[in-house]
């Protein structure tokens, strides 16, 4: 990551350190290689997800229920594809 990334960005990247493997398993690769080219909807996506409390984003990313928007839903399976491929 570059020094010249703005204090929001910093925040968001700190944010996504939940601290539970099952997340970081998706975050960490993402915020190393996506997040800070990606498009601006996109990145909106992911500062929004990383808001949502653990419980629910592991419920989310097991498919145990669904993200409140079907956008958060597509997102998540973004993530996943950068990771499972």
């Amino acid at each position: 990551m570059t020094d010249d990334i703005s204090l929001e960005e910093r925040k968001v990247i700190y944010r996504a350190r939940r601290g539970l493997k099952e997340l970081d398993v998706y975050f960490d690769p993402y915020v190393r290689n996506y997040y800070l080219s990606a498009e601006p909807f996109e990145r909106q996506m992911f500062a929004e997800l990383i808001e949502q409390e653990d419980p629910d984003l592991l419920d989310w990313f097991m498919e145990v229920s669904e993200p409140p928007r079907p956008e958060l839903k597509a997102f998540i399976q973004k993530l996943k594809f950068y990771v499972h491929g």
